[in-house]
Order: structure tokens, then C-alpha cells, then sequence
């Protein structure tokens, strides 16, 4: 067995980390011109960075602390929202997540060289949908992307990524994610996959509030790995309850889910494709933190391409696993140039993957899927 696989099954929670936003590694080429990131980030406000400011709803407990990386914590509570301002330096690299490093011997975060959570500010139900709507409509498209994230992952991680995302999509509409009280410590799974499936009924009424009081006429879903668990069964029963919604929902993007194999195909993809609204799925075989995943539960994961790739006609795979060079391979989503640049082109040309550049089809006996070009 390959050793990096042994790694994977022996050190289950070293892995698992991986959903984690850890400094990302140099990105690989894209397959295609990387984007220009146009958005009210776009002209710098300091000589050193620009301010992405991102949109929040959590259910996670206020800690009463002032930081604005501390001030919601990890305990189960009721809808909070509001807005935070997030610095991306002006040399930022695609697909990096810029933090202190202590082989550059930097022990604090700097807006000029690090994706810092400058400001977190909480605000009513109704300035929220305010502030988000008002964002929307100075937007071409009236657009607005809503981003779910995975196990491992504190909020300050969620916003931090929410931004850094929005920029190097050049998105310009409202980036808005929502943060579930995951633990954000590696050996909490379990206690991930608890509260992940408590969030669901609240992730489910927060997407009807947004569906119909964010003024988005486009809106683009994002989620990543566990993340995937509670947005695909909110999403298919908010559908299936109020489908005239469905018309305002432009993309499903389901990054490296970690949700059973065979589950996902019973059950979630026939009511997500039952809306007729497009769904990417992208998936790697070399992904350790599924591999480890699929280790600990006995059964494969949606987003891995190894034995059993999950392909389901209306919704288009993407396998991603050359892309990837990270040690666990799990946020490429987030920190390849291929990837990115083909989320780009999918959220602002609305392309489907036989028009997308750097993609070639592959036909099975399940249907087509695709893979990224070597």
C-alpha cells in the first residue's frame, strides 16, 4: 500500500485537519488565464491590502469576548448575523490563504502580508438583509454566493476563506457564508457531524430568508466537505417545499463532499437534480482526509474519484485529483489555479464543463464526468 494511503487510515485525525485553512501550498497552473478580481475590494484602500467585506449568518454562541476573531465560539445557539471586513494583501497569490508563518519568523498577523479578520460587526436580521440586498443590487448581475464550510473550521477560518474566495473569483456581487459551530479542533469529528446535522433545520430557514430577502435574482451555493451534509438536504427540502425559488438559484457547488457514497446518490442527487438546477460536484482520489473518512465510516465519500466515482446524471463531476499537490489534498477547491479559474469561468460566464477550458469528458457506463487536462 502506497504510503501516503497508510498515512491516511494510521493518522485518521492528523488528516481529517485537512478541512482546516491552514497557509495553502503554491498554487499549479491554471488551465486557463487566471481572473482579474474586480469587487469593492478591487481599488486599495492602504498602500498594502485591500478590505473584502463579507456577510455572515452563524448559529453559533456569542463568547461576550471583543476580538473579532473571538467573539463566537463553539456552542449551539440561536441565527446571529452581521459583517466582517477582511484585509487581502496586495501581493496576494491566487489561491493562498496568507498567514504568519513561523519558518519566516512572523509571530502576528499584518493586513500588508497575511488575509486578516479585520472587523466583526453583528447587526439586526433586517440590516443584514439590508446591507446584503443593497451589495446585490450595486452588482452587475444582482448576484450573491452563499458558502457553507466543513469540519475543522473556526469562524474566523469561515471568513477568511469567504474572502479570500470572493477576491480571487473577482465575484462582484455579496460573498456570504454560514458558520455552524464546528469545533474547529481536529479531534472533534464526531462532534462536527452532530452539530452539522443540528444546523440543518436552521441552515434551511436561513436559505429561504435569503432566497427571498436578498434582492439576488443570481445566486451561486458553495459548500465544502461536511459542510456539503446540511446544505444538499436544506437545499433539496426548501426546493421541494417553495419551488418557485428554485428560479433564482444560478449554480450548486459541491466541493469534496464527505457524505456517503451511496447516500448521496439514493437520496440527495435525485431531489437536487429534481430542481433542475445545474449541480457540479468536484472529487479527487487523492484526497486523504476522505480517504481517512471513508476508513473510519467503511464506505466511500461523494467527493472521492477513486473505485465508485460518484456520476449522476444532472450533475456534472469534475474530477480534480491531478490539480491538487497539497500534503492532504482536500481545499483544492479554494487553493489551485485550475480549479478556481474554472469555478470562475462556471459562476461568471455560466458555462457548463463542455465549454469551460482545460476540461475533457470522460464516458462511463454511469454517464460523462470530467477531469482536468494534464
Amino acid at each position: 500500500m502506497n504510503t501516503k494511503y497508510i498515512v491516511a487510515i494510521g493518522a485518521f485525525v492528523a488528516i481529517l485537519s485537512g478541512c482546516a485553512s491552514a497557509p495553502a501550498p503554491v498554487a499549479t497552473p491554471a488551465p486557463a488565464p487566471a481572473p482579474v478580481a474586480k469587487s469593492d475590494s478591487d481599488p486599495f484602500t492602504t498602500p498594502g491590502y485591500a478590505v473584502v467585506r463579507t456577510f455572515f449568518a452563524t448559529d453559533r454562541n456569542l463568547t461576550g469576548k471583543t476580538k473579532p476573531d473571538e467573539m463566537f465560539g463553539i456552542a449551539r445557539s440561536n441565527l446571529t448575523y452581521g459583517a466582517c471586513d477582511v484585509s487581502i494583501p496586495r501581493d496576494h497569490r491566487m489561491g493562498e490563504l496568507e498567514s504568519p508563518s513561523i519558518w519566516r519568523l512572523e509571530l502576528r498577523e499584518y493586513p500588508a502580508k497575511h488575509i486578516v479578520l479585520l472587523s466583526t460587526a453583528i447587526s439586526s436580521k433586517d440590516k443584514f438583509f439590508s446591507d446584503v440586498a443593497a451589495r446585490v443590487r450595486a452588482s452587475p448581475r444582482s448576484s450573491a454566493f452563499l458558502f457553507v464550510h466543513g469540519y475543522n473550521v473556526t469562524f474566523a477560518d469561515a471568513a477568511r476563506r469567504t474572502a479570500q474566495i470572493s477576491y480571487d473569483l473577482g465575484f462582484d456581487g455579496a460573498p456570504v457564508f454560514y458558520s455552524w459551530p464546528s469545533q474547529g479542533t481536529t479531534p472533534a469529528y464526531t462532534v462536527d457531524e452532530q452539530n452539522i446535522e443540528w444546523a440543518q433545520a436552521n441552515l434551511r430557514g436561513f436559505l429561504e430568508d435569503f432566497f427571498t430577502r436578498s434582492d439576488a435574482q443570481s445566486v451561486y451555493l458553495i459548500a465544502h466537505s461536511m459542510g456539503n451534509r446540511a446544505l444538499t438536504r436544506a437545499l433539496a427540502s426548501l426546493l421541494t417545499d417553495k419551488p418557485a425559488l428554485r428560479n433564482r438559484l444560478k449554480e450548486v457547488i459541491l466541493a469534496a463532499p464527505d457524505i456517503d457514497a451511496d447516500v448521496f446518490k439514493r437520496d440527495i442527487a435525485p431531489a437536487l437534480t429534481a430542481t433542475g438546477r445545474p449541480v457540479t460536484l468536484y472529487a479527487s482520489s487523492e484526497d486523504l482526509a476522505l480517504i481517512a473518512s471513508k476508513k473510519v465510516h467503511g464506505y466511500p465519500r461523494a467527493g472521492d474519484s477513486g473505485q465508485g466515482l460518484v456520476v449522476v446524471a444532472g450533475i456534472e463531476t469534475i474530477d480534480a485529483t491531478t490539480t491538487d499537490t497539497s500534503l492532504l489534498g482536500h481545499s483544492y477547491f479554494a487553493e489551485t489555479r485550475s480549479v478556481l479559474s474554472d469555478m470562475f469561468y462556471l459562476i461568471r460566464n455560466d458555462q457548463r464543463a463542455d465549454q469551460r477550458f482545460g476540461l475533457h469528458g470522460i464516458d462511463t457506463q454511469a454517464g460523462r464526468y470530467w477531469e482536468f487536462m494534464r
